[in-house]
């Protein structure tokens, strides 16, 4: 199979975004093709785990309407911090944040974003696959410069967390909350997630890439896909919010506490970070990259984001490891 899904799937898609059934006779007469190329290309992007219903008679549909995301829309909804962002949306992708670093490379502005409709290597932390399908999830990519050196950066992901729980709070979203150091969580599992990567100096100046993930539904032919319990925005949002909107909410956010976090560090973030955090004064197990694993109660984080561990020896700090479910 291509790694891209072909020019003509991408027109039938955008056809067939309203998640209404088109008859294989109209899409065909809109591309001015063949029934046979409609059938190839729709059976193309099948094979890209895009979720199709067929019924003879009837035609095509997507099994969920696509709300596809729009540069003007979100640059409107930006409001006042539209000037610091450069956005293009990206129909594919294999990771946005592997391609942004890339640009960094060749002098990318900060404020570079890049969003992503399909996204089809997605990474995670250690290597673990983000699995996002058409429309189901918000994928994208923010390159930040700082002046300061990557030694500088501690607890930035946890930053991103706290700018990501104040976005899904305009929405009313019920009770979300982070897990040490980068997952966003509700009551019914993995909500999204964080991916930083780095590059510079240790006294500085750095690049960074802050990839972020939020899935907006969870239809059971992804959900069967992910090893792990998720959830997704329709579950808990009071007022779910079309993807453009979240995306110019997200970066809103961003924008303000990484004015924060690159004047103070994350020490004034600590206190809010703590007070969403899903396993503060919990027991927990800490699996360490050595694979050794720790045991103790999570007493919330220093003011340089690592996480501290009340053990049987006492008060100990980490800066790497997972915390067990």
């Amino acid at each position: 199979m291509s790694h891209e899904l072909g020019q003509r799937a991408w027109q039938l898609l955008d056809l067939l975004a309203d998640g209404e059934f088109h008859s294989g006779d109209t899409l065909a007469q809109c591309l001015c093709v063949s029934r046979a190329s409609v059938f190839n290309a729709l059976t193309e992007a099948e094979a890209f785990g895009i979720a199709l219903q067929r019924v003879h008679g009837r035609g095509y549909r997507l099994s969920q309407p696509w709300q596809r995301l729009d540069g003007q829309q979100i640059c409107l909804a930006l409001a006042e911090v539209a000037p610091r962002f450069q956005l293009e949306i990206l129909q594919q992708a294999t990771s946005s944040n592997a391609l942004l670093l890339q640009r960094a490379t060749q002098g990318a502005p900060s404020g570079s974003v890049l969003a992503v409709e399909l996204q089809t290597a997605g990474r995670g932390r250690r290597g673990r696959i983000w699995h996002s399908g058409l429309g189901n999830a918000l994928t994208f990519s923010v390159l930040w410069r700082f002046e300061c050196g990557l030694n500088a950066l501690s607890g930035l992901s946890l930053a991103v967390g706290v700018a990501i729980v104040r976005a899904l709070q305009r929405f009313a979203a019920r009770g979300v909350q982070l897990k040490w150091p980068n997952d966003v969580l509700t009551a019914h599992g993995k909500l999204g997630g964080v991916l930083i990567e780095a590059q510079g100096d240790m006294l500085g100046p750095c690049a960074v890439v802050i990839g972020i993930g939020v899935n907006c539904s969870l239809p059971l032919h992804l959900e069967q896909r992910i090893d792990q319990a998720s959830s997704a925005l329709d579950q808990v949002c009071g007022q779910m919010p079309g993807r453009n909107q979240l995306l110019a909410a997200l970066l809103q956010e961003l924008a303000r506490v990484l004015d924060e976090f690159a004047q103070r560090g994350f020490a004034n973030l600590r206190a809010e970070w703590e007070s969403h955090h899903a396993r503060q004064d919990a027991a927990i197990s800490l699996h360490l990259p050595d694979g050794s694993v720790v045991t103790g109660i999570a007493r919330g984080v220093s003011d340089t984001g690592e996480l501290r561990v009340e053990t049987a020896q006492g008060l100990c700090r980490f800066n790497s490891g997972e915390v067990g479910e």
